[in-house]
Order: C-alpha cells, then sequence, then structure tokens
C-alpha cells in the first residue's frame, strides 16, 4: 500500500516514516509538514493510506479531510484524545494517540490493509495482462509492457519510451497511468518519469541510468526507490 504521512513536526514525522517502513505491506511513498502539501501530492500520485496529524497550521488533519472527494483510507495520529468522535464521523480507518507504540500501530496498519484488500481484491494477485492500449492520434495503439523503458511526463502529454528507440506519445495524465501499471514492474520516481524496474542500470542519489538514459529521481519518490533497491542488494 502506498502510504502518504502528514505531520508538521518534525520528530514526529520521522517516527511515523520509521513505522511505516518496518510494515512489509506498507510503502511509504511521500512525507508532508503540511495539509497543503499533502494535497498538491494527492493531485498527482495514487495514494492507498495517509497517516495524518490533526493540529497543523492553515487547514487541521479535520479539514483536510472534508477537503477531499474520493479520499484514500485514513488514520489520524494525534496527541489529542477529544478529536476522535468528530474523526470517526469521516470514516477514518482508526484514531491513534501520540505517543504511539508500534504494536498499537501495527494493529492500525493491519486494519486498514484488510479494509483495502476489501475494496481491491485484485490487488491480492500479481496482474497477467502484459500489454495496454493508449490513444495516439486517431489509432489505438498496443504497447507491450515489456518494451517499455520508461515513461515522460509533459503536461497533458505523455511520451512512452519504448526498446528500439520507439517513443508513442498520448494524451493522458501520468496518474492515470501509473495506476494502469503494476507496480511491481514499475515505479514512479520523480513527477515526470515512471520507470520501468527491471531496465536500471545504476542509481545515485538524486538519478538513475536506464537504458543509458538519465532519469532525474525527485526528493519525495527517494525513499521508496532506495527501499526497492535496499530489497535486492547483496
Amino acid at each position: 500500500m502506498n502510504c502518504l504521512v502528514v505531520d508538521d513536526e518534525k520528530l514526529a514525522l520521522e517516527l511515523l516514516e520509521d513505522n511505516v517502513k518496518k510494515v512489509p505491506f506498507l510503502s511509504l511513498s511521500f512525507s508532508c509538514r503540511n495539509s497543503i502539501e499533502a494535497l498538491e501530492v494527492l493531485k498527482e500520485n495514487k495514494i492507498d493510506l495517509i497517516f495524518l496529524d490533526i493540529k497543523m497550521p492553515g487547514l487541521t488533519g479535520l479539514e483536510f479531510i472534508q477537503t477531499l472527494q474520493n479520499p484514500p483510507l485514513i488514520i489520524l495520529v494525534t496527541a489529542f484524545e477529544h478529536h476522535a468522535l468528530e474523526a470517526f464521523s469521516l470514516n477514518v480507518v482508526d484514531y491513534l494517540v501520540k505517543p504511539v507504540a508500534f504494536n498499537r500501530f501495527l494493529l492500525a496498519a493491519n486494519k486498514a490493509h484488510d479494509l483495502f484488500m476489501l475494496r481491491h481484491p485484485q490487488q491480492s494477485v500479481p496482474l497477467q495482462n502484459d500489454h495496454i492500449f493508449v490513444n495516439a492520434g486517431y489509432s489505438l495503439v498496443k504497447v507491450r509492457l515489456q518494451d517499455i523503458i520508461y515513461i515522460e511526463g509533459l503536461r497533458d502529454y505523455v511520451r512512452i519510451h519504448l526498446i528500439n528507440d520507439n517513443v508513442v506519445t498520448t494524451r493522458i495524465s501520468m496518474r492515470s497511468l501509473e495506476e494502469k501499471l503494476n507496480q511491481q514492474f514499475f515505479m514512479r520516481v520523480h513527477k515526470s518519469f515512471i520507470i520501468s524496474l527491471d531496465k536500471i542500470e545504476s542509481v545515485q542519489k538524486y538519478r538513475l541510468v536506464i537504458q543509458g538514459r538519465e532519469i532525474p529521481v525527485g526528493e519525495s519518490y527517494r525513499n521508496t526507490l532506495q527501499s526497492y533497491i535496499t530489497t535486492r542488494n547483496i
């Protein structure tokens, strides 16, 4: 599950990040210090679960939830108990009061995972499709997933870079295309780039090389990429 953690306190944010990294079925995608940053993340990225503080400057956590039309699963993490009734009226998964013991955090995470699997039963098995169709010009073009090297976002369009220097340009958002791709094989590493994981040749702090081409790695995507690399490091 792709996770977003939101807390204006640095130490609290770091603790949430560490807890998320300890849970095998959670993947830390983004960390934000306020609700406005979190709204920007949700506009462009697929987030399955948010760990959210309540008391933040500007837009509070509860106000943030009320702005979302189709919110992902949300677990509130706060120092205050008296918001619990209002929070559960907003259909949050759980309400954690700081300081949060890891076993209590894990209990909430398991609850969210169970709900996620009920809503998305297809996520329990890898997708078997080996291709997608995209609009290109006046045609639907078949794109074999194994041929994709990387995908480049250009405002309202994306360029799908394929082997043999072929490129397919289609009018679709990066977020919509990302949702169609199996996350076992593809990863968003920048607001403008999705890459094929099995074609990575080398990785540095702020860039990677894929099929001889340099791709930037965005600051907010580094943790997810590093987690992937760490699990395959020998």
